[in-house]
Parts: C-alpha cells; sequence; structure tokens
C-alpha cells in the first residue's frame, strides 16, 4: 500500500484530519518551523513513513528513537487554561497514529486500490507495530477497521477548526514556494490538496466551513486520479526521494516485489 502513488493525498488528507485536534495542532505550531521549511517537513515524514515500511528494523528503530527523543523535549501550552503538556502524550500520538492509518486506508481503497475487508484489518493491525515505535502502547492502538472507527466516534466531540486548523488549511491550499513555480501550484498541488480535502469525512468539513463535492464526485475523482498516476510505472515512480523501494528490493534480492505485487493472490 505504501508504495501507491495515492500516498500522497492520503498524506495531505491525514495533515487535514490531524489539525482538527486542537492539543495535537497546537503541539506543531507552537514547536514547528513548518512555515519556512515546507517542503522539508513533508519530506522528513514521507522518509520516516518509509523507513517504517521499507527500512531493516535496525533503520526503523534508530528513526522512531530520534522522534521519541524530539517529542521529550517538546512541550505545548493549552492559551485557555494555561496548562502545559508534553507534544508525545499517549493521546495526541494516538491522534496522529489514527489519523494517518484511516487517511491511508480510505483514500487507498477509494481510490481503486484492491484490499479486501479481511486485508484492510490486517492492515489496520499491522500498524499496531509502527503505534509502538513512536511511543504507544501498541494494545492501545487499534487492532481492525471497528476499534477504527470507534476511536473517531469516541474523540469526535473533542475535534475542532480554530485559527491554529484554518492556517493549516491556508498553508496546504497555498504553501510557500518559489514565484517561478506558483503556476505549478495552482495548476497540480491545488488540485491534490483539494482532492484530499474533499475525501474527509462530512464531519470535518463542517468543522472548516468549507464545502465539499458529493459522495459520488469524490469517489470518481479519486478513482480517475488513482487510474492516471498508477499508469505511470512504479520503478519510475519509486525513483523519487526517499527511494526507499528500491532500496528494500536490492537488499532482499531480484525476486523482491513489493506487497502490490501480491495482495489478492
Amino acid at each position: 500500500m505504501h508504495g501507491d502513488p495515492m500516498m500522497w493525498v492520503a498524506g495531505i488528507r491525514a495533515l487535514y484530519l490531524q489539525a482538527l485536534h486542537p492539543p495535537t495542532v497546537r503541539g506543531v505550531m507552537q514547536n514547528s518551523d513548518f512555515r519556512r521549511d515546507a517542503w522539508g517537513r513533508l519530506m522528513r515524514t514521507a522518509n520516516f513513513v518509509g523507513t517504517t515500511t521499507y527500512g531493516t528494523t535496525q533503520a526503523a528503530e534508530r528513526a522512531a528513537t530520534r522522534v521519541r527523543k524530539i517529542h521529550a523535549m517538546l512541550g505545548a501550552t493549552d492559551p485557555d487554561t494555561g496548562r502545559r503538556y508534553g507534544v508525545g502524550e499517549p493521546e495526541l500520538l494516538l491522534w496522529v497514529h489514527c489519523a494517518e492509518i484511516d487517511s491511508y486506508l480510505h483514500v487507498l481503497r477509494r481510490s481503486g486500490f484492491r484490499l479486501t475487508d479481511a486485508q484492510a484489518d490486517r492492515y489496520v493491525h499491522e500498524n499496531r507495530v509502527a503505534a509502538g515505535l513512536v511511543g504507544l502502547d501498541p494494545r492501545e492502538a487499534p487492532a481492525d477497521r471497528g476499534e477504527l472507527a470507534a476511536y473517531f466516534e469516541k474523540v469526535r466531540p473533542g475535534l475542532a477548526a480554530g485559527p491554529e486548523a484554518h492556517e493549516v488549511d491556508d498553508f496546504l491550499r497555498r504553501p510557500p514556494v518559489h514565484p517561478v513555480l506558483r503556476p505549478a501550484r495552482a495548476l497540480l498541488w491545488r488540485r491534490v490538496a483539494d482532492l484530499a480535502y474533499a475525501s474527509l469525512p462530512p464531519y470535518a468539513h463542517e468543522l472548516y466551513g468549507r464545502p465539499a463535492p458529493g459522495p459520488t464526485t469524490v469517489t470518481r475523482r479519486l478513482r480517475l486520479t488513482g487510474t492516471l498516476l498508477r499508469c505511470i510505472p512504479a520503478r519510475l515512480r519509486w525513483q523519487l526521494p526517499p527511494k526507499h523501494i528500491l532500496r528494500a528490493m536490492a537488499r532482499l534480492g531480484p525476486g523482491a516485489r513489493p506487497a502490490p505485487y501480491k495482495v489478492g493472490r
């Protein structure tokens, strides 16, 4: 799944969803330099996901150790209560984890990536390992789609689109780029960001206050985008940074193939 090109759309959807959790987005806004280093931050996130997916166990553990150390040093302050809290608190880590897994699963399946319900449940369960790497008790992470849906129902009353969430929304729609690249941003990036936003659940659209096309239209656009992107030869796509898939295939030998070749067999 993580070798599929629709992961980029899914990743942006995850950012939109994560920003609706006030303590989480506050921790990002009070500690991050994403406004000045937007693309660097996105690539570091992609690098971490690529390492924990396709890297060796040792490489994944090293990357996770770095993340845990950074989280341990950072905190945020609730402006309403003055309470100080760490960005690595389990509540925040669990929200980030679930928003990511839900987004990856939702966008890929809705865009035509063939995955049975049993395989989707297995994907959720396998990612408990990733939850453990960043500092969560893996047993606290959802084990299947049912538990994932129950988690969102539980936390939904506490979600809100405050000033920080709207700043993230504005950033994702118009990320800073060199003036020469602004036409490309309007032509390509904006369409990807709009599609990611449209794929959010209806309650997220209500919180952000921006409408989205109907579900049928969104599904059609996701399928069309997925079909077009999957026409690009996989090896050509995997040449893009961070190239974790190609390195994993080289380690495993000429007979190795990433999971998409085996799904459904």
